[in-house]
């Protein structure tokens, strides 16, 4: 799906006249585009530049786009002081917040009449609000994520390592058919449970230990995002007490999640019960924006004044984590409709003890 034509209105509002582009997922966001190299976008002009490798892809990824090759003495720099010589380009976006420093001044410097300027949040605005072929990818993904969490239920047992339970269920994913992990897949038991994003250890999981795991599938670049939390028998009452904590915070705030809700509000409703009882031990927001990008726009954070709008789709994960003891995180998506969600996450919730 190209969306360069609904991108240059936005660019043109904000007064630029080309925006030239390097985040992949933005490239691929607005072309369909997955390979290397940049993308250039103007009033008449939709050019990606890239190198042999990737010139034959281009054309079938993104076939309304012109494909200018790298390589033979042309560099990425001498074909945007072209291009943007050619459609008489002024002010020019470009993403600051990723290309380098020495990058911005050398194109700066090869193009002294045109000014150079952060595109700011127009990606990322446009990005907040899928379409129904993203959120057919965002719920296909969401779909193997539990199939593969099923799966490995059957498998899990005291005495397997954490990095085990990792390559288990990402196994399970990719065999399912996810084009690749959505992120580092988490795997946190007993009290490597406190660390948020714990990386899997050879920590070898106990009976009375619960396993946090956190993970997501891919398809078609797009991501799902889960996290349930496992006990390994009978755990000790003080972590059956968190986890039913954890849950109850995770379901009211689920509760309250409707298009015209208040990102912070929402936030308020999960913490502020689990800030009374474990005072400090939720320090991350309570969710995050998930398409192309793991962490996207909006976020439900303390403070936040975003107001939800159907084709949001954001994460809910509160969490509780307790240096020395463990810790508890439970997560599921909404998918804003016009009269409510959609949650794409269905595996159990209720405390399971293999």
């Amino acid at each position: 799906m190209n969306r360069c034509k609904k991108f240059y209105e936005a660019l043109s509002q904000d007064g630029f006249a080309a925006a030239l582009i390097h985040r992949r997922e933005n490239v691929r966001y607005l072309t369909g585009y997955t390979g290397e190299g940049a993308l250039f976008v103007s009033e008449n002009c939709q050019a990606i530049l890239t190198d042999f490798r990737y010139v034959e892809q281009a054309g079938r990824e993104a076939p309304e786009c012109v494909c200018l090759r790298t390589g033979a003495g042309e560099t990425e720099k001498s074909l945007v002081v072209q291009l943007a010589s050619e459609h008489h380009v002024d002010v020019m976006a470009l993403e600051t917040d990723y290309i380098s420093h020495e990058q911005f001044l050398a194109l700066e410097q090869s193009m002294p009449g045109v000014t150079l300027k952060p595109l700011g949040g127009i990606c990322t605005a446009m990005r907040m609000v899928k379409d129904e072929e993203e959120i057919a990818s965002i719920r296909e993904a969401a779909r193997i994520s539990c199939k593969a969490f099923d799966r490995i239920l059957k498998k899990l047992k005291p005495g397997m390592t954490e990095r085990q339970v990792q390559m288990l269920l990402d196994y399970e994913m990719l065999s399912l058919g996810s084009e690749e992990r959505a992120f580092d897949t988490i795997a946190a038991a007993g009290i490597n449970g406190s660390l948020p994003h714990a990386k899997p250890s050879e920590h070898v999981i106990e009976r009375g230990e619960m396993l946090t795991l956190d993970f997501g599938a891919t398809i078609h670049g797009y991501k799902s995002d889960m996290t349930r939390t496992v006990a390994f028998g009978s755990v000790p009452a003080e972590l059956k007490a968190m986890y039913y904590a954890v849950l109850r915070a995770q379901e009211a705030a689920l509760s309250v999640i409707r298009p015209g809700a208040v990102c912070g509000d929402i936030d308020k409703v999960a913490r502020d019960p689990l800030e009374r009882r474990y005072p400090g031990a939720f320090g991350h927001s309570l969710g995050h924006g998930v398409g192309l990008f793991i962490h996207e726009q909006p976020r439900l954070a303390t403070g936040s004044q975003t107001v939800l709008v159907p084709g949001n789709v954001v994460t809910v994960e509160p969490g509780v984590y307790i240096q020395g003891l463990g810790g508890c995180r439970i997560e599921d998506m909404a998918i804003l409709t016009s009269d409510g969600f959609v949650n794409p996450i269905t595996s159990p919730k209720q405390l399971i003890e293999l």
